[in-house]
């Protein structure tokens, strides 16, 4: 185990030295993150949506719905798109233990072609903390003329 003292001396409003110093100990381990505050849980009717063939262009939206199936209050404080064409709208308001709630998640290609998987991570206050929604499609190419 390594431990030192760090001494530093800064100058106060008198032009005097005032001298501080901390015990470091580098081989403590470090501080696991831990939620803040009550967690719950949410279940979702289902985490994975296809939607089957599409074009390029075009606006694909699909609606997860989920409960709050814990006893406390449940606090989605984010979602991601995994990349900028999956954009997903989510409550920002806390939703009851028992309540449903809604994620939709709108899809745009734009010029991607072929099959295509995205992700949608949330953020709440469940254990595990993030819950991963999934969209698939095979982008058809338009042809253009």
């Amino acid at each position: 185990m390594s431990e030192g003292i760090v001494e530093s001396t800064i100058p106060n409003e008198e032009s005097q030295s005032v001298q501080f110093g901390e015990q470091l100990n580098y081989d403590a381990p470090e501080e696991v993150a831990k939620p803040v505050g009550p967690t719950t849980s949410m279940a979702f009717a289902v985490q994975e949506w296809d939607f089957g063939n599409i074009e390029q262009n075009s606006e694909n939206t699909h609606i997860f719905e989920f409960t709050n199936t814990g006893n406390e209050p449940l606090i989605i404080q984010d979602a991601k798109g995994s990349c900028g064409c999956t954009v997903p709208k989510y409550p920002k308001e806390p939703i009851a233990p028992g309540a449903t709630g809604e994620i939709e998640v709108e899809y745009k290609p734009g010029t991607q072609k072929g099959n295509q998987t995205k992700a949608v991570t949330l953020t709440a206050n469940t254990q595990p903390e993030q819950t991963v929604l999934q969209i698939t499609a095979m982008v058809e190419e338009v042809e253009e003329g």
